[in-house]
């Protein structure tokens, strides 16, 4: 039996990263012989969660994750969550704290202070004898500041230093994820980080069978934007490229779907104030996970209309759930994530409405493009399934957790140097648990098409990409 704390934002709290933390928890308490416990923000209500009529949503019309033991011991914006937080890891005394973060995690631009002091708790944790991992969803060198930050944080230079200070803290951990390349090259670079791994965003749910094309275009070409609207993720070239589709697409109809960023309450209703009352854009607010499948299932075009980004992108992941087409802004941090997770987007000039409505066109007005498209970033969801990305992690918790036996019998000098290419753990190749590779020896399948041939098991046991670290530094 394995005990994790997972300290992060858990609905039907609104706060960032809230529903990759459903879905990572949905995942790890399938697994036996794990015992889950969610350190979660106390529940708000927040006034930028509205549905499409422009009403907000209160707490309990949104629902959690049953079965899941919760526990609400942190609050935004709290200057007491360091000793909060404290408090509860030691009553639960777990083999491993898990922290699932951005760096408005603790607290929102209004109380700079409180996001900050909330960073210090991984460090903390570790200082208290438990072992201590984050993942870590974007990293401050790759922000804009210019489009990305808030009004409440006029001076970067200001924030750039507590986020350069945050960042070394951070640091301190057992081992960070990031979950694109560029980001472990910047802080090996810049902060000589040597406990940094790789890991993958993931899909949130697993479709067993591929994109049904039919209902795309029939009878209209449904484009969809998803995402929290206001600050970095802008409506306003997307409505200015959305009538020059409409020349060439007479058929299309735009989606604008989820609510406003907490730092822009009311956003996304002002640009539907501001549009022509006939053209087709549907605003739909906030959409609960139950009716995500649908949403994705009958659009046949995700964009991405962003002016800058905060690390990977989770409609993009989604989008390769259900095989959809991707059209985004051409921003670094995208390019990165399409060469990591191996998708097919489209990409046009930032900023360059133009250049976004042809973009739009090229796949809606192709057939083919749009099926190549498709099939490509399903085969691509597939292998980054949410179950694969918890797989991985797990076996990473667990080795570590075997490690610490070994210290504690007096072993580990007679196990030192140990090769992770030649010792096992169990009857596995330890350097099978980092590359995910340990199942991958018992079924061979059919290669995947416009990818380099590589060997495949059904989705239960399907190798994650995750976590290809420095393995030969754990022990």
């Amino acid at each position: 039996m394995i005990r994790i704390c997972l300290v992060a934002a858990f609905p039907p709290s609104k706060g960032p990263l809230n529903e990759y933390s459903y879905h990572i928890a949905k995942e790890i308490q399938r697994h036996e012989g794990v015992e889950l416990i969610i350190l979660a923000d106390e529940i708000e209500e927040y006034k930028f969660v509205t549905d499409a009529h422009g009403k907000t949503l209160s707490s309990e019309e949104v629902p959690g994750l049953p079965g899941v033991k919760i526990v609400r011991c942190w609050r935004v914006d709290s200057l007491a969550n360091p000793a909060r937080l404290l408090k509860a890891i030691h009553e639960w005394k777990p083999d491993v704290v898990w922290f699932n973060l951005v760096f408005s995690s603790f607290g929102t631009p209004k109380n700079p202070v409180a996001a900050f002091l909330g960073l210090f708790v991984p460090a903390l944790t570790r200082a208290a004898g438990f072992y201590t991992h984050i993942t870590l969803h974007h990293i401050i060198e790759h922000v804009d500041f210019k489009t990305a930050s808030t009004a409440s944080l006029r001076r970067e230079k200001l924030l750039r230093t507590g986020t350069y200070v945050a960042t070394r803290v951070l640091l301190k951990a057992n081992w960070v994820t990031v979950l694109l390349s560029d980001y472990r090259k910047t802080l090996e670079k810049k902060y000589a980080a040597r406990n940094i791994m790789i890991g993958t965003h993931g899909t949130f749910t697993t479709i067993s069978e591929g994109p049904d094309l039919s209902r795309r275009g029939n009878p209209e070409h449904r484009i969809l934007a998803f995402g929290n609207w206001g600050t970095y993720k802008r409506l306003e070239k997307l409505m200015e490229a959305f009538p020059a589709v409409l020349e060439k697409i007479p058929n299309a109809r735009l989606i604008v779907a989820g609510g406003n960023h907490p730092a822009a309450a009311g956003y996304w209703e002002s640009v539907r104030a501001s549009l022509p009352p006939q053209l087709p854009v549907d605003f739909l607010g906030y959409i609960p996970q139950k009716d995500v499948p649908e949403l994705f299932r009958t659009s046949s075009l995700l964009v991405m209309p962003y002016d800058s980004s905060t690390g990977s992108s989770g409609p993009a992941h989604q989008a390769c759930e259900y095989g959809l087409p991707i059209v985004c802004s051409d921003i670094s941090d995208f390019r990165c994530m399409a060469t990591d997770d191996d998708m097919a987007i489209l990409f046009y000039k930032a900023g360059d409405a133009t250049d976004f409505a042809e973009k739009i066109v090229n796949v809606l007005g192709s057939p083919q493009l749009q099926l190549e498209m498709s099939e490509h970033n399903y085969q691509a969801g597939v292998q980054m399934a949410m179950a694969n990305v918890a797989r991985t992690y797990l076996r990473w918790f667990e080795l570590h957790k075997l490690k610490k036996i070994v210290d504690a019998r007096g072993l580990a000098r007679r196990f030192r140097p140990w090769s992770v290419w030649t010792r096992h753990v169990g009857g596995m190749p330890v350097q099978h648990i980092f590359s995910g590779g340990y199942a991958a020896r018992e079924e061979p399948a059919a290669p995947r098409r416009d990818v380099p041939e590589q060997s495949a098991v059904p989705l239960e046991a399907a190798p994650s990409t995750a976590m290809n670290g420095y393995p030969e530094q754990v022990l």
